[in-house]
């Protein structure tokens, strides 16, 4: 039974009732919930104003300016919960890792971490090193009233892949070199990444986030296997270390389909699917006891209104045997998108499931 079956006298608070949260305890709700994820920006004309001529980073740490681009989504498409807007990397660059975020590239370490002396570079993080969270998200609960602020960190695998090969990899060489070449090595590097991952998420959900959700953008280049022995106990120690705060916690990866079971046994409540597997299959890979996330192709927002209307319709009937189901894209909201499709969207799976 996962924290969140289990109420701990704690008074519930002005989100406790929101359909997102009851579709995350598998609760029956008054309709289906949606969010995006990376609803907050890059496909938003005003995110592009406010942010402009602010390098990304500089972005993630000024809390009036994390506030307004978080939750202009919200005002836009009436989704059901707000995603905090950061960056994986944030806790890296807050413990004093030497990288930058490149237009067109990504996150680029100036170091990679390669050998057991390059540990050092991997301090813990202390909620000072990233008290521009805690305001951004003082100034966020208090706008946001009942809807709920999703937290998010990186899982340590995908910080892991970011760190060892120095930025973004589409084979993950080094990466996979050093985890079965020097496993203990690989295992320390990420249990000391799940504790400042860890950190990171106490740090919002203190703060106020209502839920959280660890992405781990990369775990799809693993096979079931690597994964259950070189990257779960560092996952599943991330999930142990807030259990006792009784939100809920969502995990997400691309290109997982082979590892969703896997992903659920880490210790999550709610198991995002990206928009390769159907979701009652889905359902069937996670077993019972928790809820699922997903999972329409974002490609499909650039088709026709009746195409997105018919695709998010199979969605909606893939899920419904689920326990729980929060809907959202099978991965990010593109640059490109047009805002408007998302807002059409949002009312069309309202309005569809509405009890």
């Amino acid at each position: 039974m996962s924290a969140i079956d289990r109420p701990k006298g704690q008074q519930p608070t002005a989100t406790y009732d929101s359909a997102f949260l009851k579709a995350c305890r598998r609760e029956p709700v008054p309709h289906t919930p949606v969010w995006f994820m990376r609803q907050a920006g890059r496909s938003l004309p005003e995110y592009l104003k406010v942010r402009e001529g602010i390098p990304m980073l500089e972005s993630c740490m000024r809390p009036e300016l994390v506030a307004e681009i978080t939750l202009q989504p919200v005002r836009r498409h009436d989704v059901d919960a707000a995603i905090y807007f950061s960056d994986i990397v944030v806790p890296l660059k807050a413990i004093g890792i030497d990288l930058d975020i490149k237009p067109g590239v990504g996150p680029v370490v100036e170091k990679p971490i390669r050998t057991r002396a390059d540990l050092a570079q991997l301090r813990d993080l202390t909620p000072d090193d990233v008290s521009y969270v805690t305001e951004a998200i003082g100034l966020l609960t208090r706008e946001l009233g009942p809807t709920p602020l999703i937290g998010f960190a990186g899982a340590p695998f995908t910080l892991a892949s970011y760190l060892v090969e120095g930025g973004p990899s589409r084979n993950h060489e080094h990466t996979k070199s050093l985890m079965y070449g020097d496993p203990q090595l690989w295992a320390d590097l990420l249990d000391r990444l799940a504790d400042i991952t860890a950190a990171f998420l106490k740090v919002q959900i203190e703060a106020g986030a209502s839920a959280v959700q660890l992405f781990d953008s990369w775990v799809g280049a693993l096979a079931p296997a690597d994964y259950r022995r070189s990257v779960m106990p560092a996952s599943t120690k991330v999930f142990k270390a807030v259990e006792g705060y009784g939100v809920p916690r969502i995990h997400f990866g691309v290109g997982t389909g082979e590892l969703l079971g896997l992903m659920g046994e880490a210790g999550a409540d709610v198991v995002g699917v990206d928009w390769r597997v159907p979701l009652d299959e889905a359902t069937r890979r996670v077993g019972p006891g928790r809820a699922l996330q997903g999972n329409l192709d974002p490609a499909v927002l650039f088709a026709p209104t009746e195409v997105v209307e018919e695709k998010a319709q199979e969605v909606l009937d893939a899920a419904a045997g689920l326990e729980g189901h929060v809907f959202n894209l099978g991965h990010g909201v593109l640059p490109s998108m047009d805002p408007d499709a998302l807002t059409r969207l949002v009312e069309y799976v309202h309005t569809r499931t509405a009890r």
